[in-house]
Parts: C-alpha cells; sequence; structure tokens
C-alpha cells in the first residue's frame, strides 16, 4: 500500500473513507480523527467501513521528530502478525535535536519562526501530515 497523507482540516471530527490494504490486507476503511476537549488531544480511530469491525480504537495521535513514532505499532498482532501498517504524524520544518524540539529557522530571514505545539492542538492539526501505509521496520 502507497503511504496516504490525509488532507486534515480543524473541524473536531474528520472521517475519511479510502480503500486500504497495509501489508497485503484489502479492506474498505473509515478512518476517523476526533478531537477529545477533556484530553485535549487528536485521537484516530481504524474501522472497516463494510463490516463496522473497529481495528484501531481511539489512539492519541503523537508527533515524530526524527524519531520513528509508529502510532499502530500495538496493533501489529492484527491479521495474523501482519499488522494494520504504521501510520505516522510530522510537522513539516520542525526538526529534533537531542532531547529537546528547536522550531525551524527561515532560511530567508535566518530567524527562528514562532514557537510551536509539539502535538496537534484543538485548532492546528492541519499544520501536521498524517502519513497511513505499509508497516515501516527500521
Amino acid at each position: 500500500m502507497e503511504y496516504v497523507i490525509f488532507q486534515t482540516t480543524d473541524e473536531p471530527y474528520q472521517v475519511f473513507y479510502l480503500p486500504a490494504a497495509p501489508d497485503g490486507h484489502a479492506f474498505s476503511a473509515k478512518v476517523e480523527l476526533r478531537f477529545l476537549p477533556g484530553t485535549g488531544c487528536w485521537v484516530v480511530s481504524i474501522a472497516d467501513a463494510i463490516t463496522g469491525q473497529v481495528y484501531v480504537p481511539f489512539v492519541p495521535i503523537r508527533c515524530s521528530y526524527g524519531e520513528i513514532n509508529d502510532l499502530l505499532f500495538p496493533f501489529r498482532f492484527l491479521f495474523q502478525g501482519n499488522g494494520i501498517g504504521s501510520m505516522f504524524c510530522l510537522k513539516p520544518g520542525v526538526k529534533r535535536e537531542g532531547t529537546v524540539l528547536f522550531p525551524s529557522a527561515d532560511a530567508e530571514t535566518n530567524r527562528t519562526v514562532p514557537p510551536f505545539h509539539a502535538d496537534p492542538e484543538r485548532d492546528n492539526l492541519n499544520e501536521f501530515q498524517l502519513l497511513w501505509g505499509d508497516r515501516y521496520e527500521a
């Protein structure tokens, strides 16, 4: 399966329907993104759009900054151990140095861009990229 980049918005509930075949398991996927005000974080759920079977329930969307943070790693037991692929949340233009996160510099002005949020918040999910595809092996 080619990696899919979801075209997200800042709406607190978003649904995507797509044919998917992560790691060779084909199904009609329903991918839900929700903002949970009580926890202050976004979550992702993946289900079979035809049967309603939920494969991935309410996984918090946490960003990868120079390190692999596969949101679907805990679900590698699915489909006889083939898993349901890998999903990553990335924020373009931001890099990790050591253990401290730094905003990237503007190449034209050589100034640091304004501070950023490490993970998506209520009104900025569209600043991040959410990718889903075959299982990533390091």
